[in-house]
Parts: structure tokens; sequence; C-alpha cells
């Protein structure tokens, strides 16, 4: 983690208020059944974020002070997700079983925490206090993504198939541009947070790495480009599929992306079921369902070093989750690389490893990351669920290659 530089930046104290502000508002019309539901292992009910974003501040910055004591002791048991080192924590499975604390409760625990963060933010100019708020509120809009994608996942296993929130309207015929293969820089580069601005530890140390002679698509897959794999047997033919990747697609029935009807002209969205957009980017991927599209279109994907040297300098902006759109959209004309930034996570050919010389945070937040570094893939440039003041080129998300409730799609590459 980088001391984060306020140059720039509102202060600290500021965003903290706004932060956690974002998360209440994310959670506006959910009622406390909505946000008690775990609709399986991987996610997580919303008022367990709600909490356990509480406790990180608690335990990592509150916790420094000697003299500071725990809303309620027993919480800390309730709302450690996987910080060995400072306690056991309730299995992660269960946290749906968690009918108390109550979600007053829980509101309650968060203005408790707050207040006395905001009140130590206020007598205080100490850079150290300051480095762990930001480390907090950055794991805060991680939570944000992931409240966001939890919920999705719940309505979508309720027979009803409830609305989150109604989108806004669409542009009209907006139709994605052609696909076109733009040249990348080979050579060495370098990649890895530059050292201004927060950064996660698993970004460091910048370091130099080799590129082949490489080309990126000029912009994500599309749904009607995915359609016509799944149409043509995609999912019934091994020989695209990583060996684990067809195991897994034989086990679980896949025959589509996640949250597409069998009718294979609409999905299920945030803003309930709605018609296939045949131009919007192809959504809820897994790494294996990436992989196999790419292989199946004659392609690759691309990898992480070769997506952050073209991201390196191009201006943050998007369908991200400042839109409120929470669904993906369609491309718009331009030069070079569109879509680099937000509507969903693109998938890399890349392990989630660590980089040459990297070094975990000392003491318990170093099992935020470096621990996590086996069995996982890389994903890069965020998705329409991501704060934008949260997603970064050298930002390196992370997960298992069968996940698909996230908001995650792809990029074609190639070799030059």
């Amino acid at each position: 983690m980088a001391v984060p530089s306020m140059r720039g930046q509102l202060p600290v104290a500021t965003r903290f208020r706004q932060v956690r502000q974002r998360t209440l508002e994310l959670c506006a019309g959910l009622g406390a059944e909505d946000l008690l539901v775990q609709s399986m292992p991987d996610a997580s009910p919303g008022k367990w974020h709600l909490a356990h974003t509480s406790w990180f501040f608690e335990q990592f910055v509150l916790g420094r002070d000697p003299g500071y004591r725990p809303r309620d002791p027993a919480w800390h048991y309730l709302f450690n997700s996987y910080y060995q080192s400072v306690g056991p924590m309730h299995a992660r499975p269960q946290r749906g079983v968690l009918s108390r604390p109550s979600l007053d409760e829980v509101h309650g625990y968060r203005c408790h925490v707050d207040d006395a963060v905001s009140e130590l933010l206020d007598r205080s100019d100490d850079a150290e206090l300051a480095t762990l708020v930001e480390l907090g509120l950055q794991h805060e809009q991680q939570h944000q993504e992931l409240l966001l994608t939890d919920i999705k996942h719940a309505f979508w296993c309720n027979p009803l198939q409830p609305v989150y929130r109604t989108a806004p309207a669409a542009a009209t015929n907006a139709k994605a541009p052609s696909l076109r293969f733009v040249d990348g820089r080979d050579g060495i580069v370098e990649i890895g947070h530059r050292g201004e601005g927060f950064a996660f530890d698993n970004e460091t140390p910048r370091h130099r790495t080799l590129l082949q002679p490489h080309a990126l698509a000029s912009r994500l897959v599309t749904n009607a480009e995915y359609l016509v794999f799944v149409r043509e047997g995609g999912y019934r033919e091994p020989g695209l599929w990583l060996s684990d990747g067809w195991a897994t697609v034989q086990r679980e029935g896949w025959q589509h992306p996640l949250y597409w009807q069998d009718d294979l002209a609409s999905e299920f969205t945030l803003a309930g079921v709605r018609a296939l957009d045949p131009h919007e980017p192809a959504c809820h991927l897994s790494y294996y369902e990436a992989e196999a599209f790419a292989r199946w279109a004659g392609a690759r994907l691309p990898t992480e070093a070769e997506w952050e040297s073209a991201a390196q300098g191009v201006e943050i902006s998007g369908n991200l989750q400042d839109e409120q759109r929470f669904h993906p959209r369609a491309a718009a004309d331009g030069d070079g690389l569109l879509q680099l930034y937000g509507d969903v996570w693109e998938w890399t050919a890349s392990p989630y490893v660590s980089y040459p010389g990297f070094r975990p945070l000392p003491g318990s937040l170093g099992e935020y990351n470096g621990k996590f570094m086996c069995g996982q893939w890389v994903l890069r440039g965020g998705s329409c669920a991501t704060p934008r003041s949260h997603i970064r080129a050298s930002y390196r998300n992370f997960f298992p290659p069968h996940a698909r409730w996230q908001f995650a799609g792809l990029r074609l590459g190639q070799d030059r």
C-alpha cells in the first residue's frame, strides 16, 4: 500500500464521509430481508457488507488507540472476513444465518464507527492515519461493488426476479463499432504502481517486463459475437476448453452466460429481465468461458502487462458505478482502444502471482492480498459497478477461474 497523495484529491476526512454515505445509498430501497439473504457461499449478505466494512475501520484504524473500546466485542468474530492473525471468524458460507444483530443495530454500528473515525481525523494530521483510512475506503469501495453483484445474484435466484433499481434510459440505436486490432507496445516496458496516489501492495513494485509483438481488440466482445459462439455449439465442444473448464461446464450444466435466459433473447439485470442487446459487452463470464471464446475466435486473452501498457496515460472515464446504470453499454465510436475502463472487468491470460520484489504489508494487513496468490486469474479495467475513484491502470483484480457472478467479460488479443 502506498501513502495516498492528496494532490488533486479530496481531503481524507471529506472522502471518508462521501464513501461511507455512498454505501448506504446503494442500499436505499432494500429491506432487511433483502440485506440478509445469502444466495451462494461466494456471496455475502448486504447487512454483512455494511458491518464488515465498519469492522475494518474499527479493527485497523480505531484499534490503534489502546483506549478504544469496541461497540460489541462479540461482533469481532461475526464480521472478521479472513484475517486469521487477528482472531477467528464466523464461517463465510454461514453469513446468511446472522439474523442478529439486526439491521438497525448494524446501522447504529456504522454511525458509531463513523463518528469515532471522523473525530480522530479532525484532531490529527498523522500521515499513517490518513494512509490507513484510505486503505479502509478503498476496501469499502470493493465491497460497494460486491454489494451490487451479490444482490444481483440473490434477486436472480428469486423466482420473482425483482428489480433492484430502474436503469437510466439507454441511448437509442447504440451500435458497437466494428472490431479492429490495435498494435500494442513491444519490447521492454514498465508496469506496476508509479508511486503517486494510493495503490494496494499487489500493484507493487513497478518493474520492467518484456512484451512480444501483439495487438489488442479495439473494444470488448459483444453479446452478438458471444451468441454466435453459443449457437455454434461452443458449450458442447470440449476441444475449445481447458480441462478444468470443460469439467466445470459438464458438472454445472453451463449452456450460456450466467444471467442469460434459456431463450437466448433476454437476460436478467439489476433493472429486471430485459431483451438481450446484441451490441452490449458480453458479461458475467468465467475465465473458462472467456478463454474458450478467445480460442474459438482464433485469438487469445491479453496478458495483464499488455493491458496495463495500453492503459497507461489513458483518462479514466466510461460506464462506471458513478453513472448508476449498473449494466454494461455498447461502445461508442472512437479511435484507439475503447472501453478500457468500466462496463466489464476484462479477464487476462495472467495468473494472479506476485511481481518481482513484492513485499506484503507488515502485520495483519499483509493478509489483504498476498495470501490469495494461488489459483486465481487477473482481471483489469473495472466495471459498471466500480467507483471511478477506485480504479487505475495498475489495479489488479483477481478471482478464481470458475467465478461468473462478477461483471466480467473479455477483450481479444493476438500475436503479431
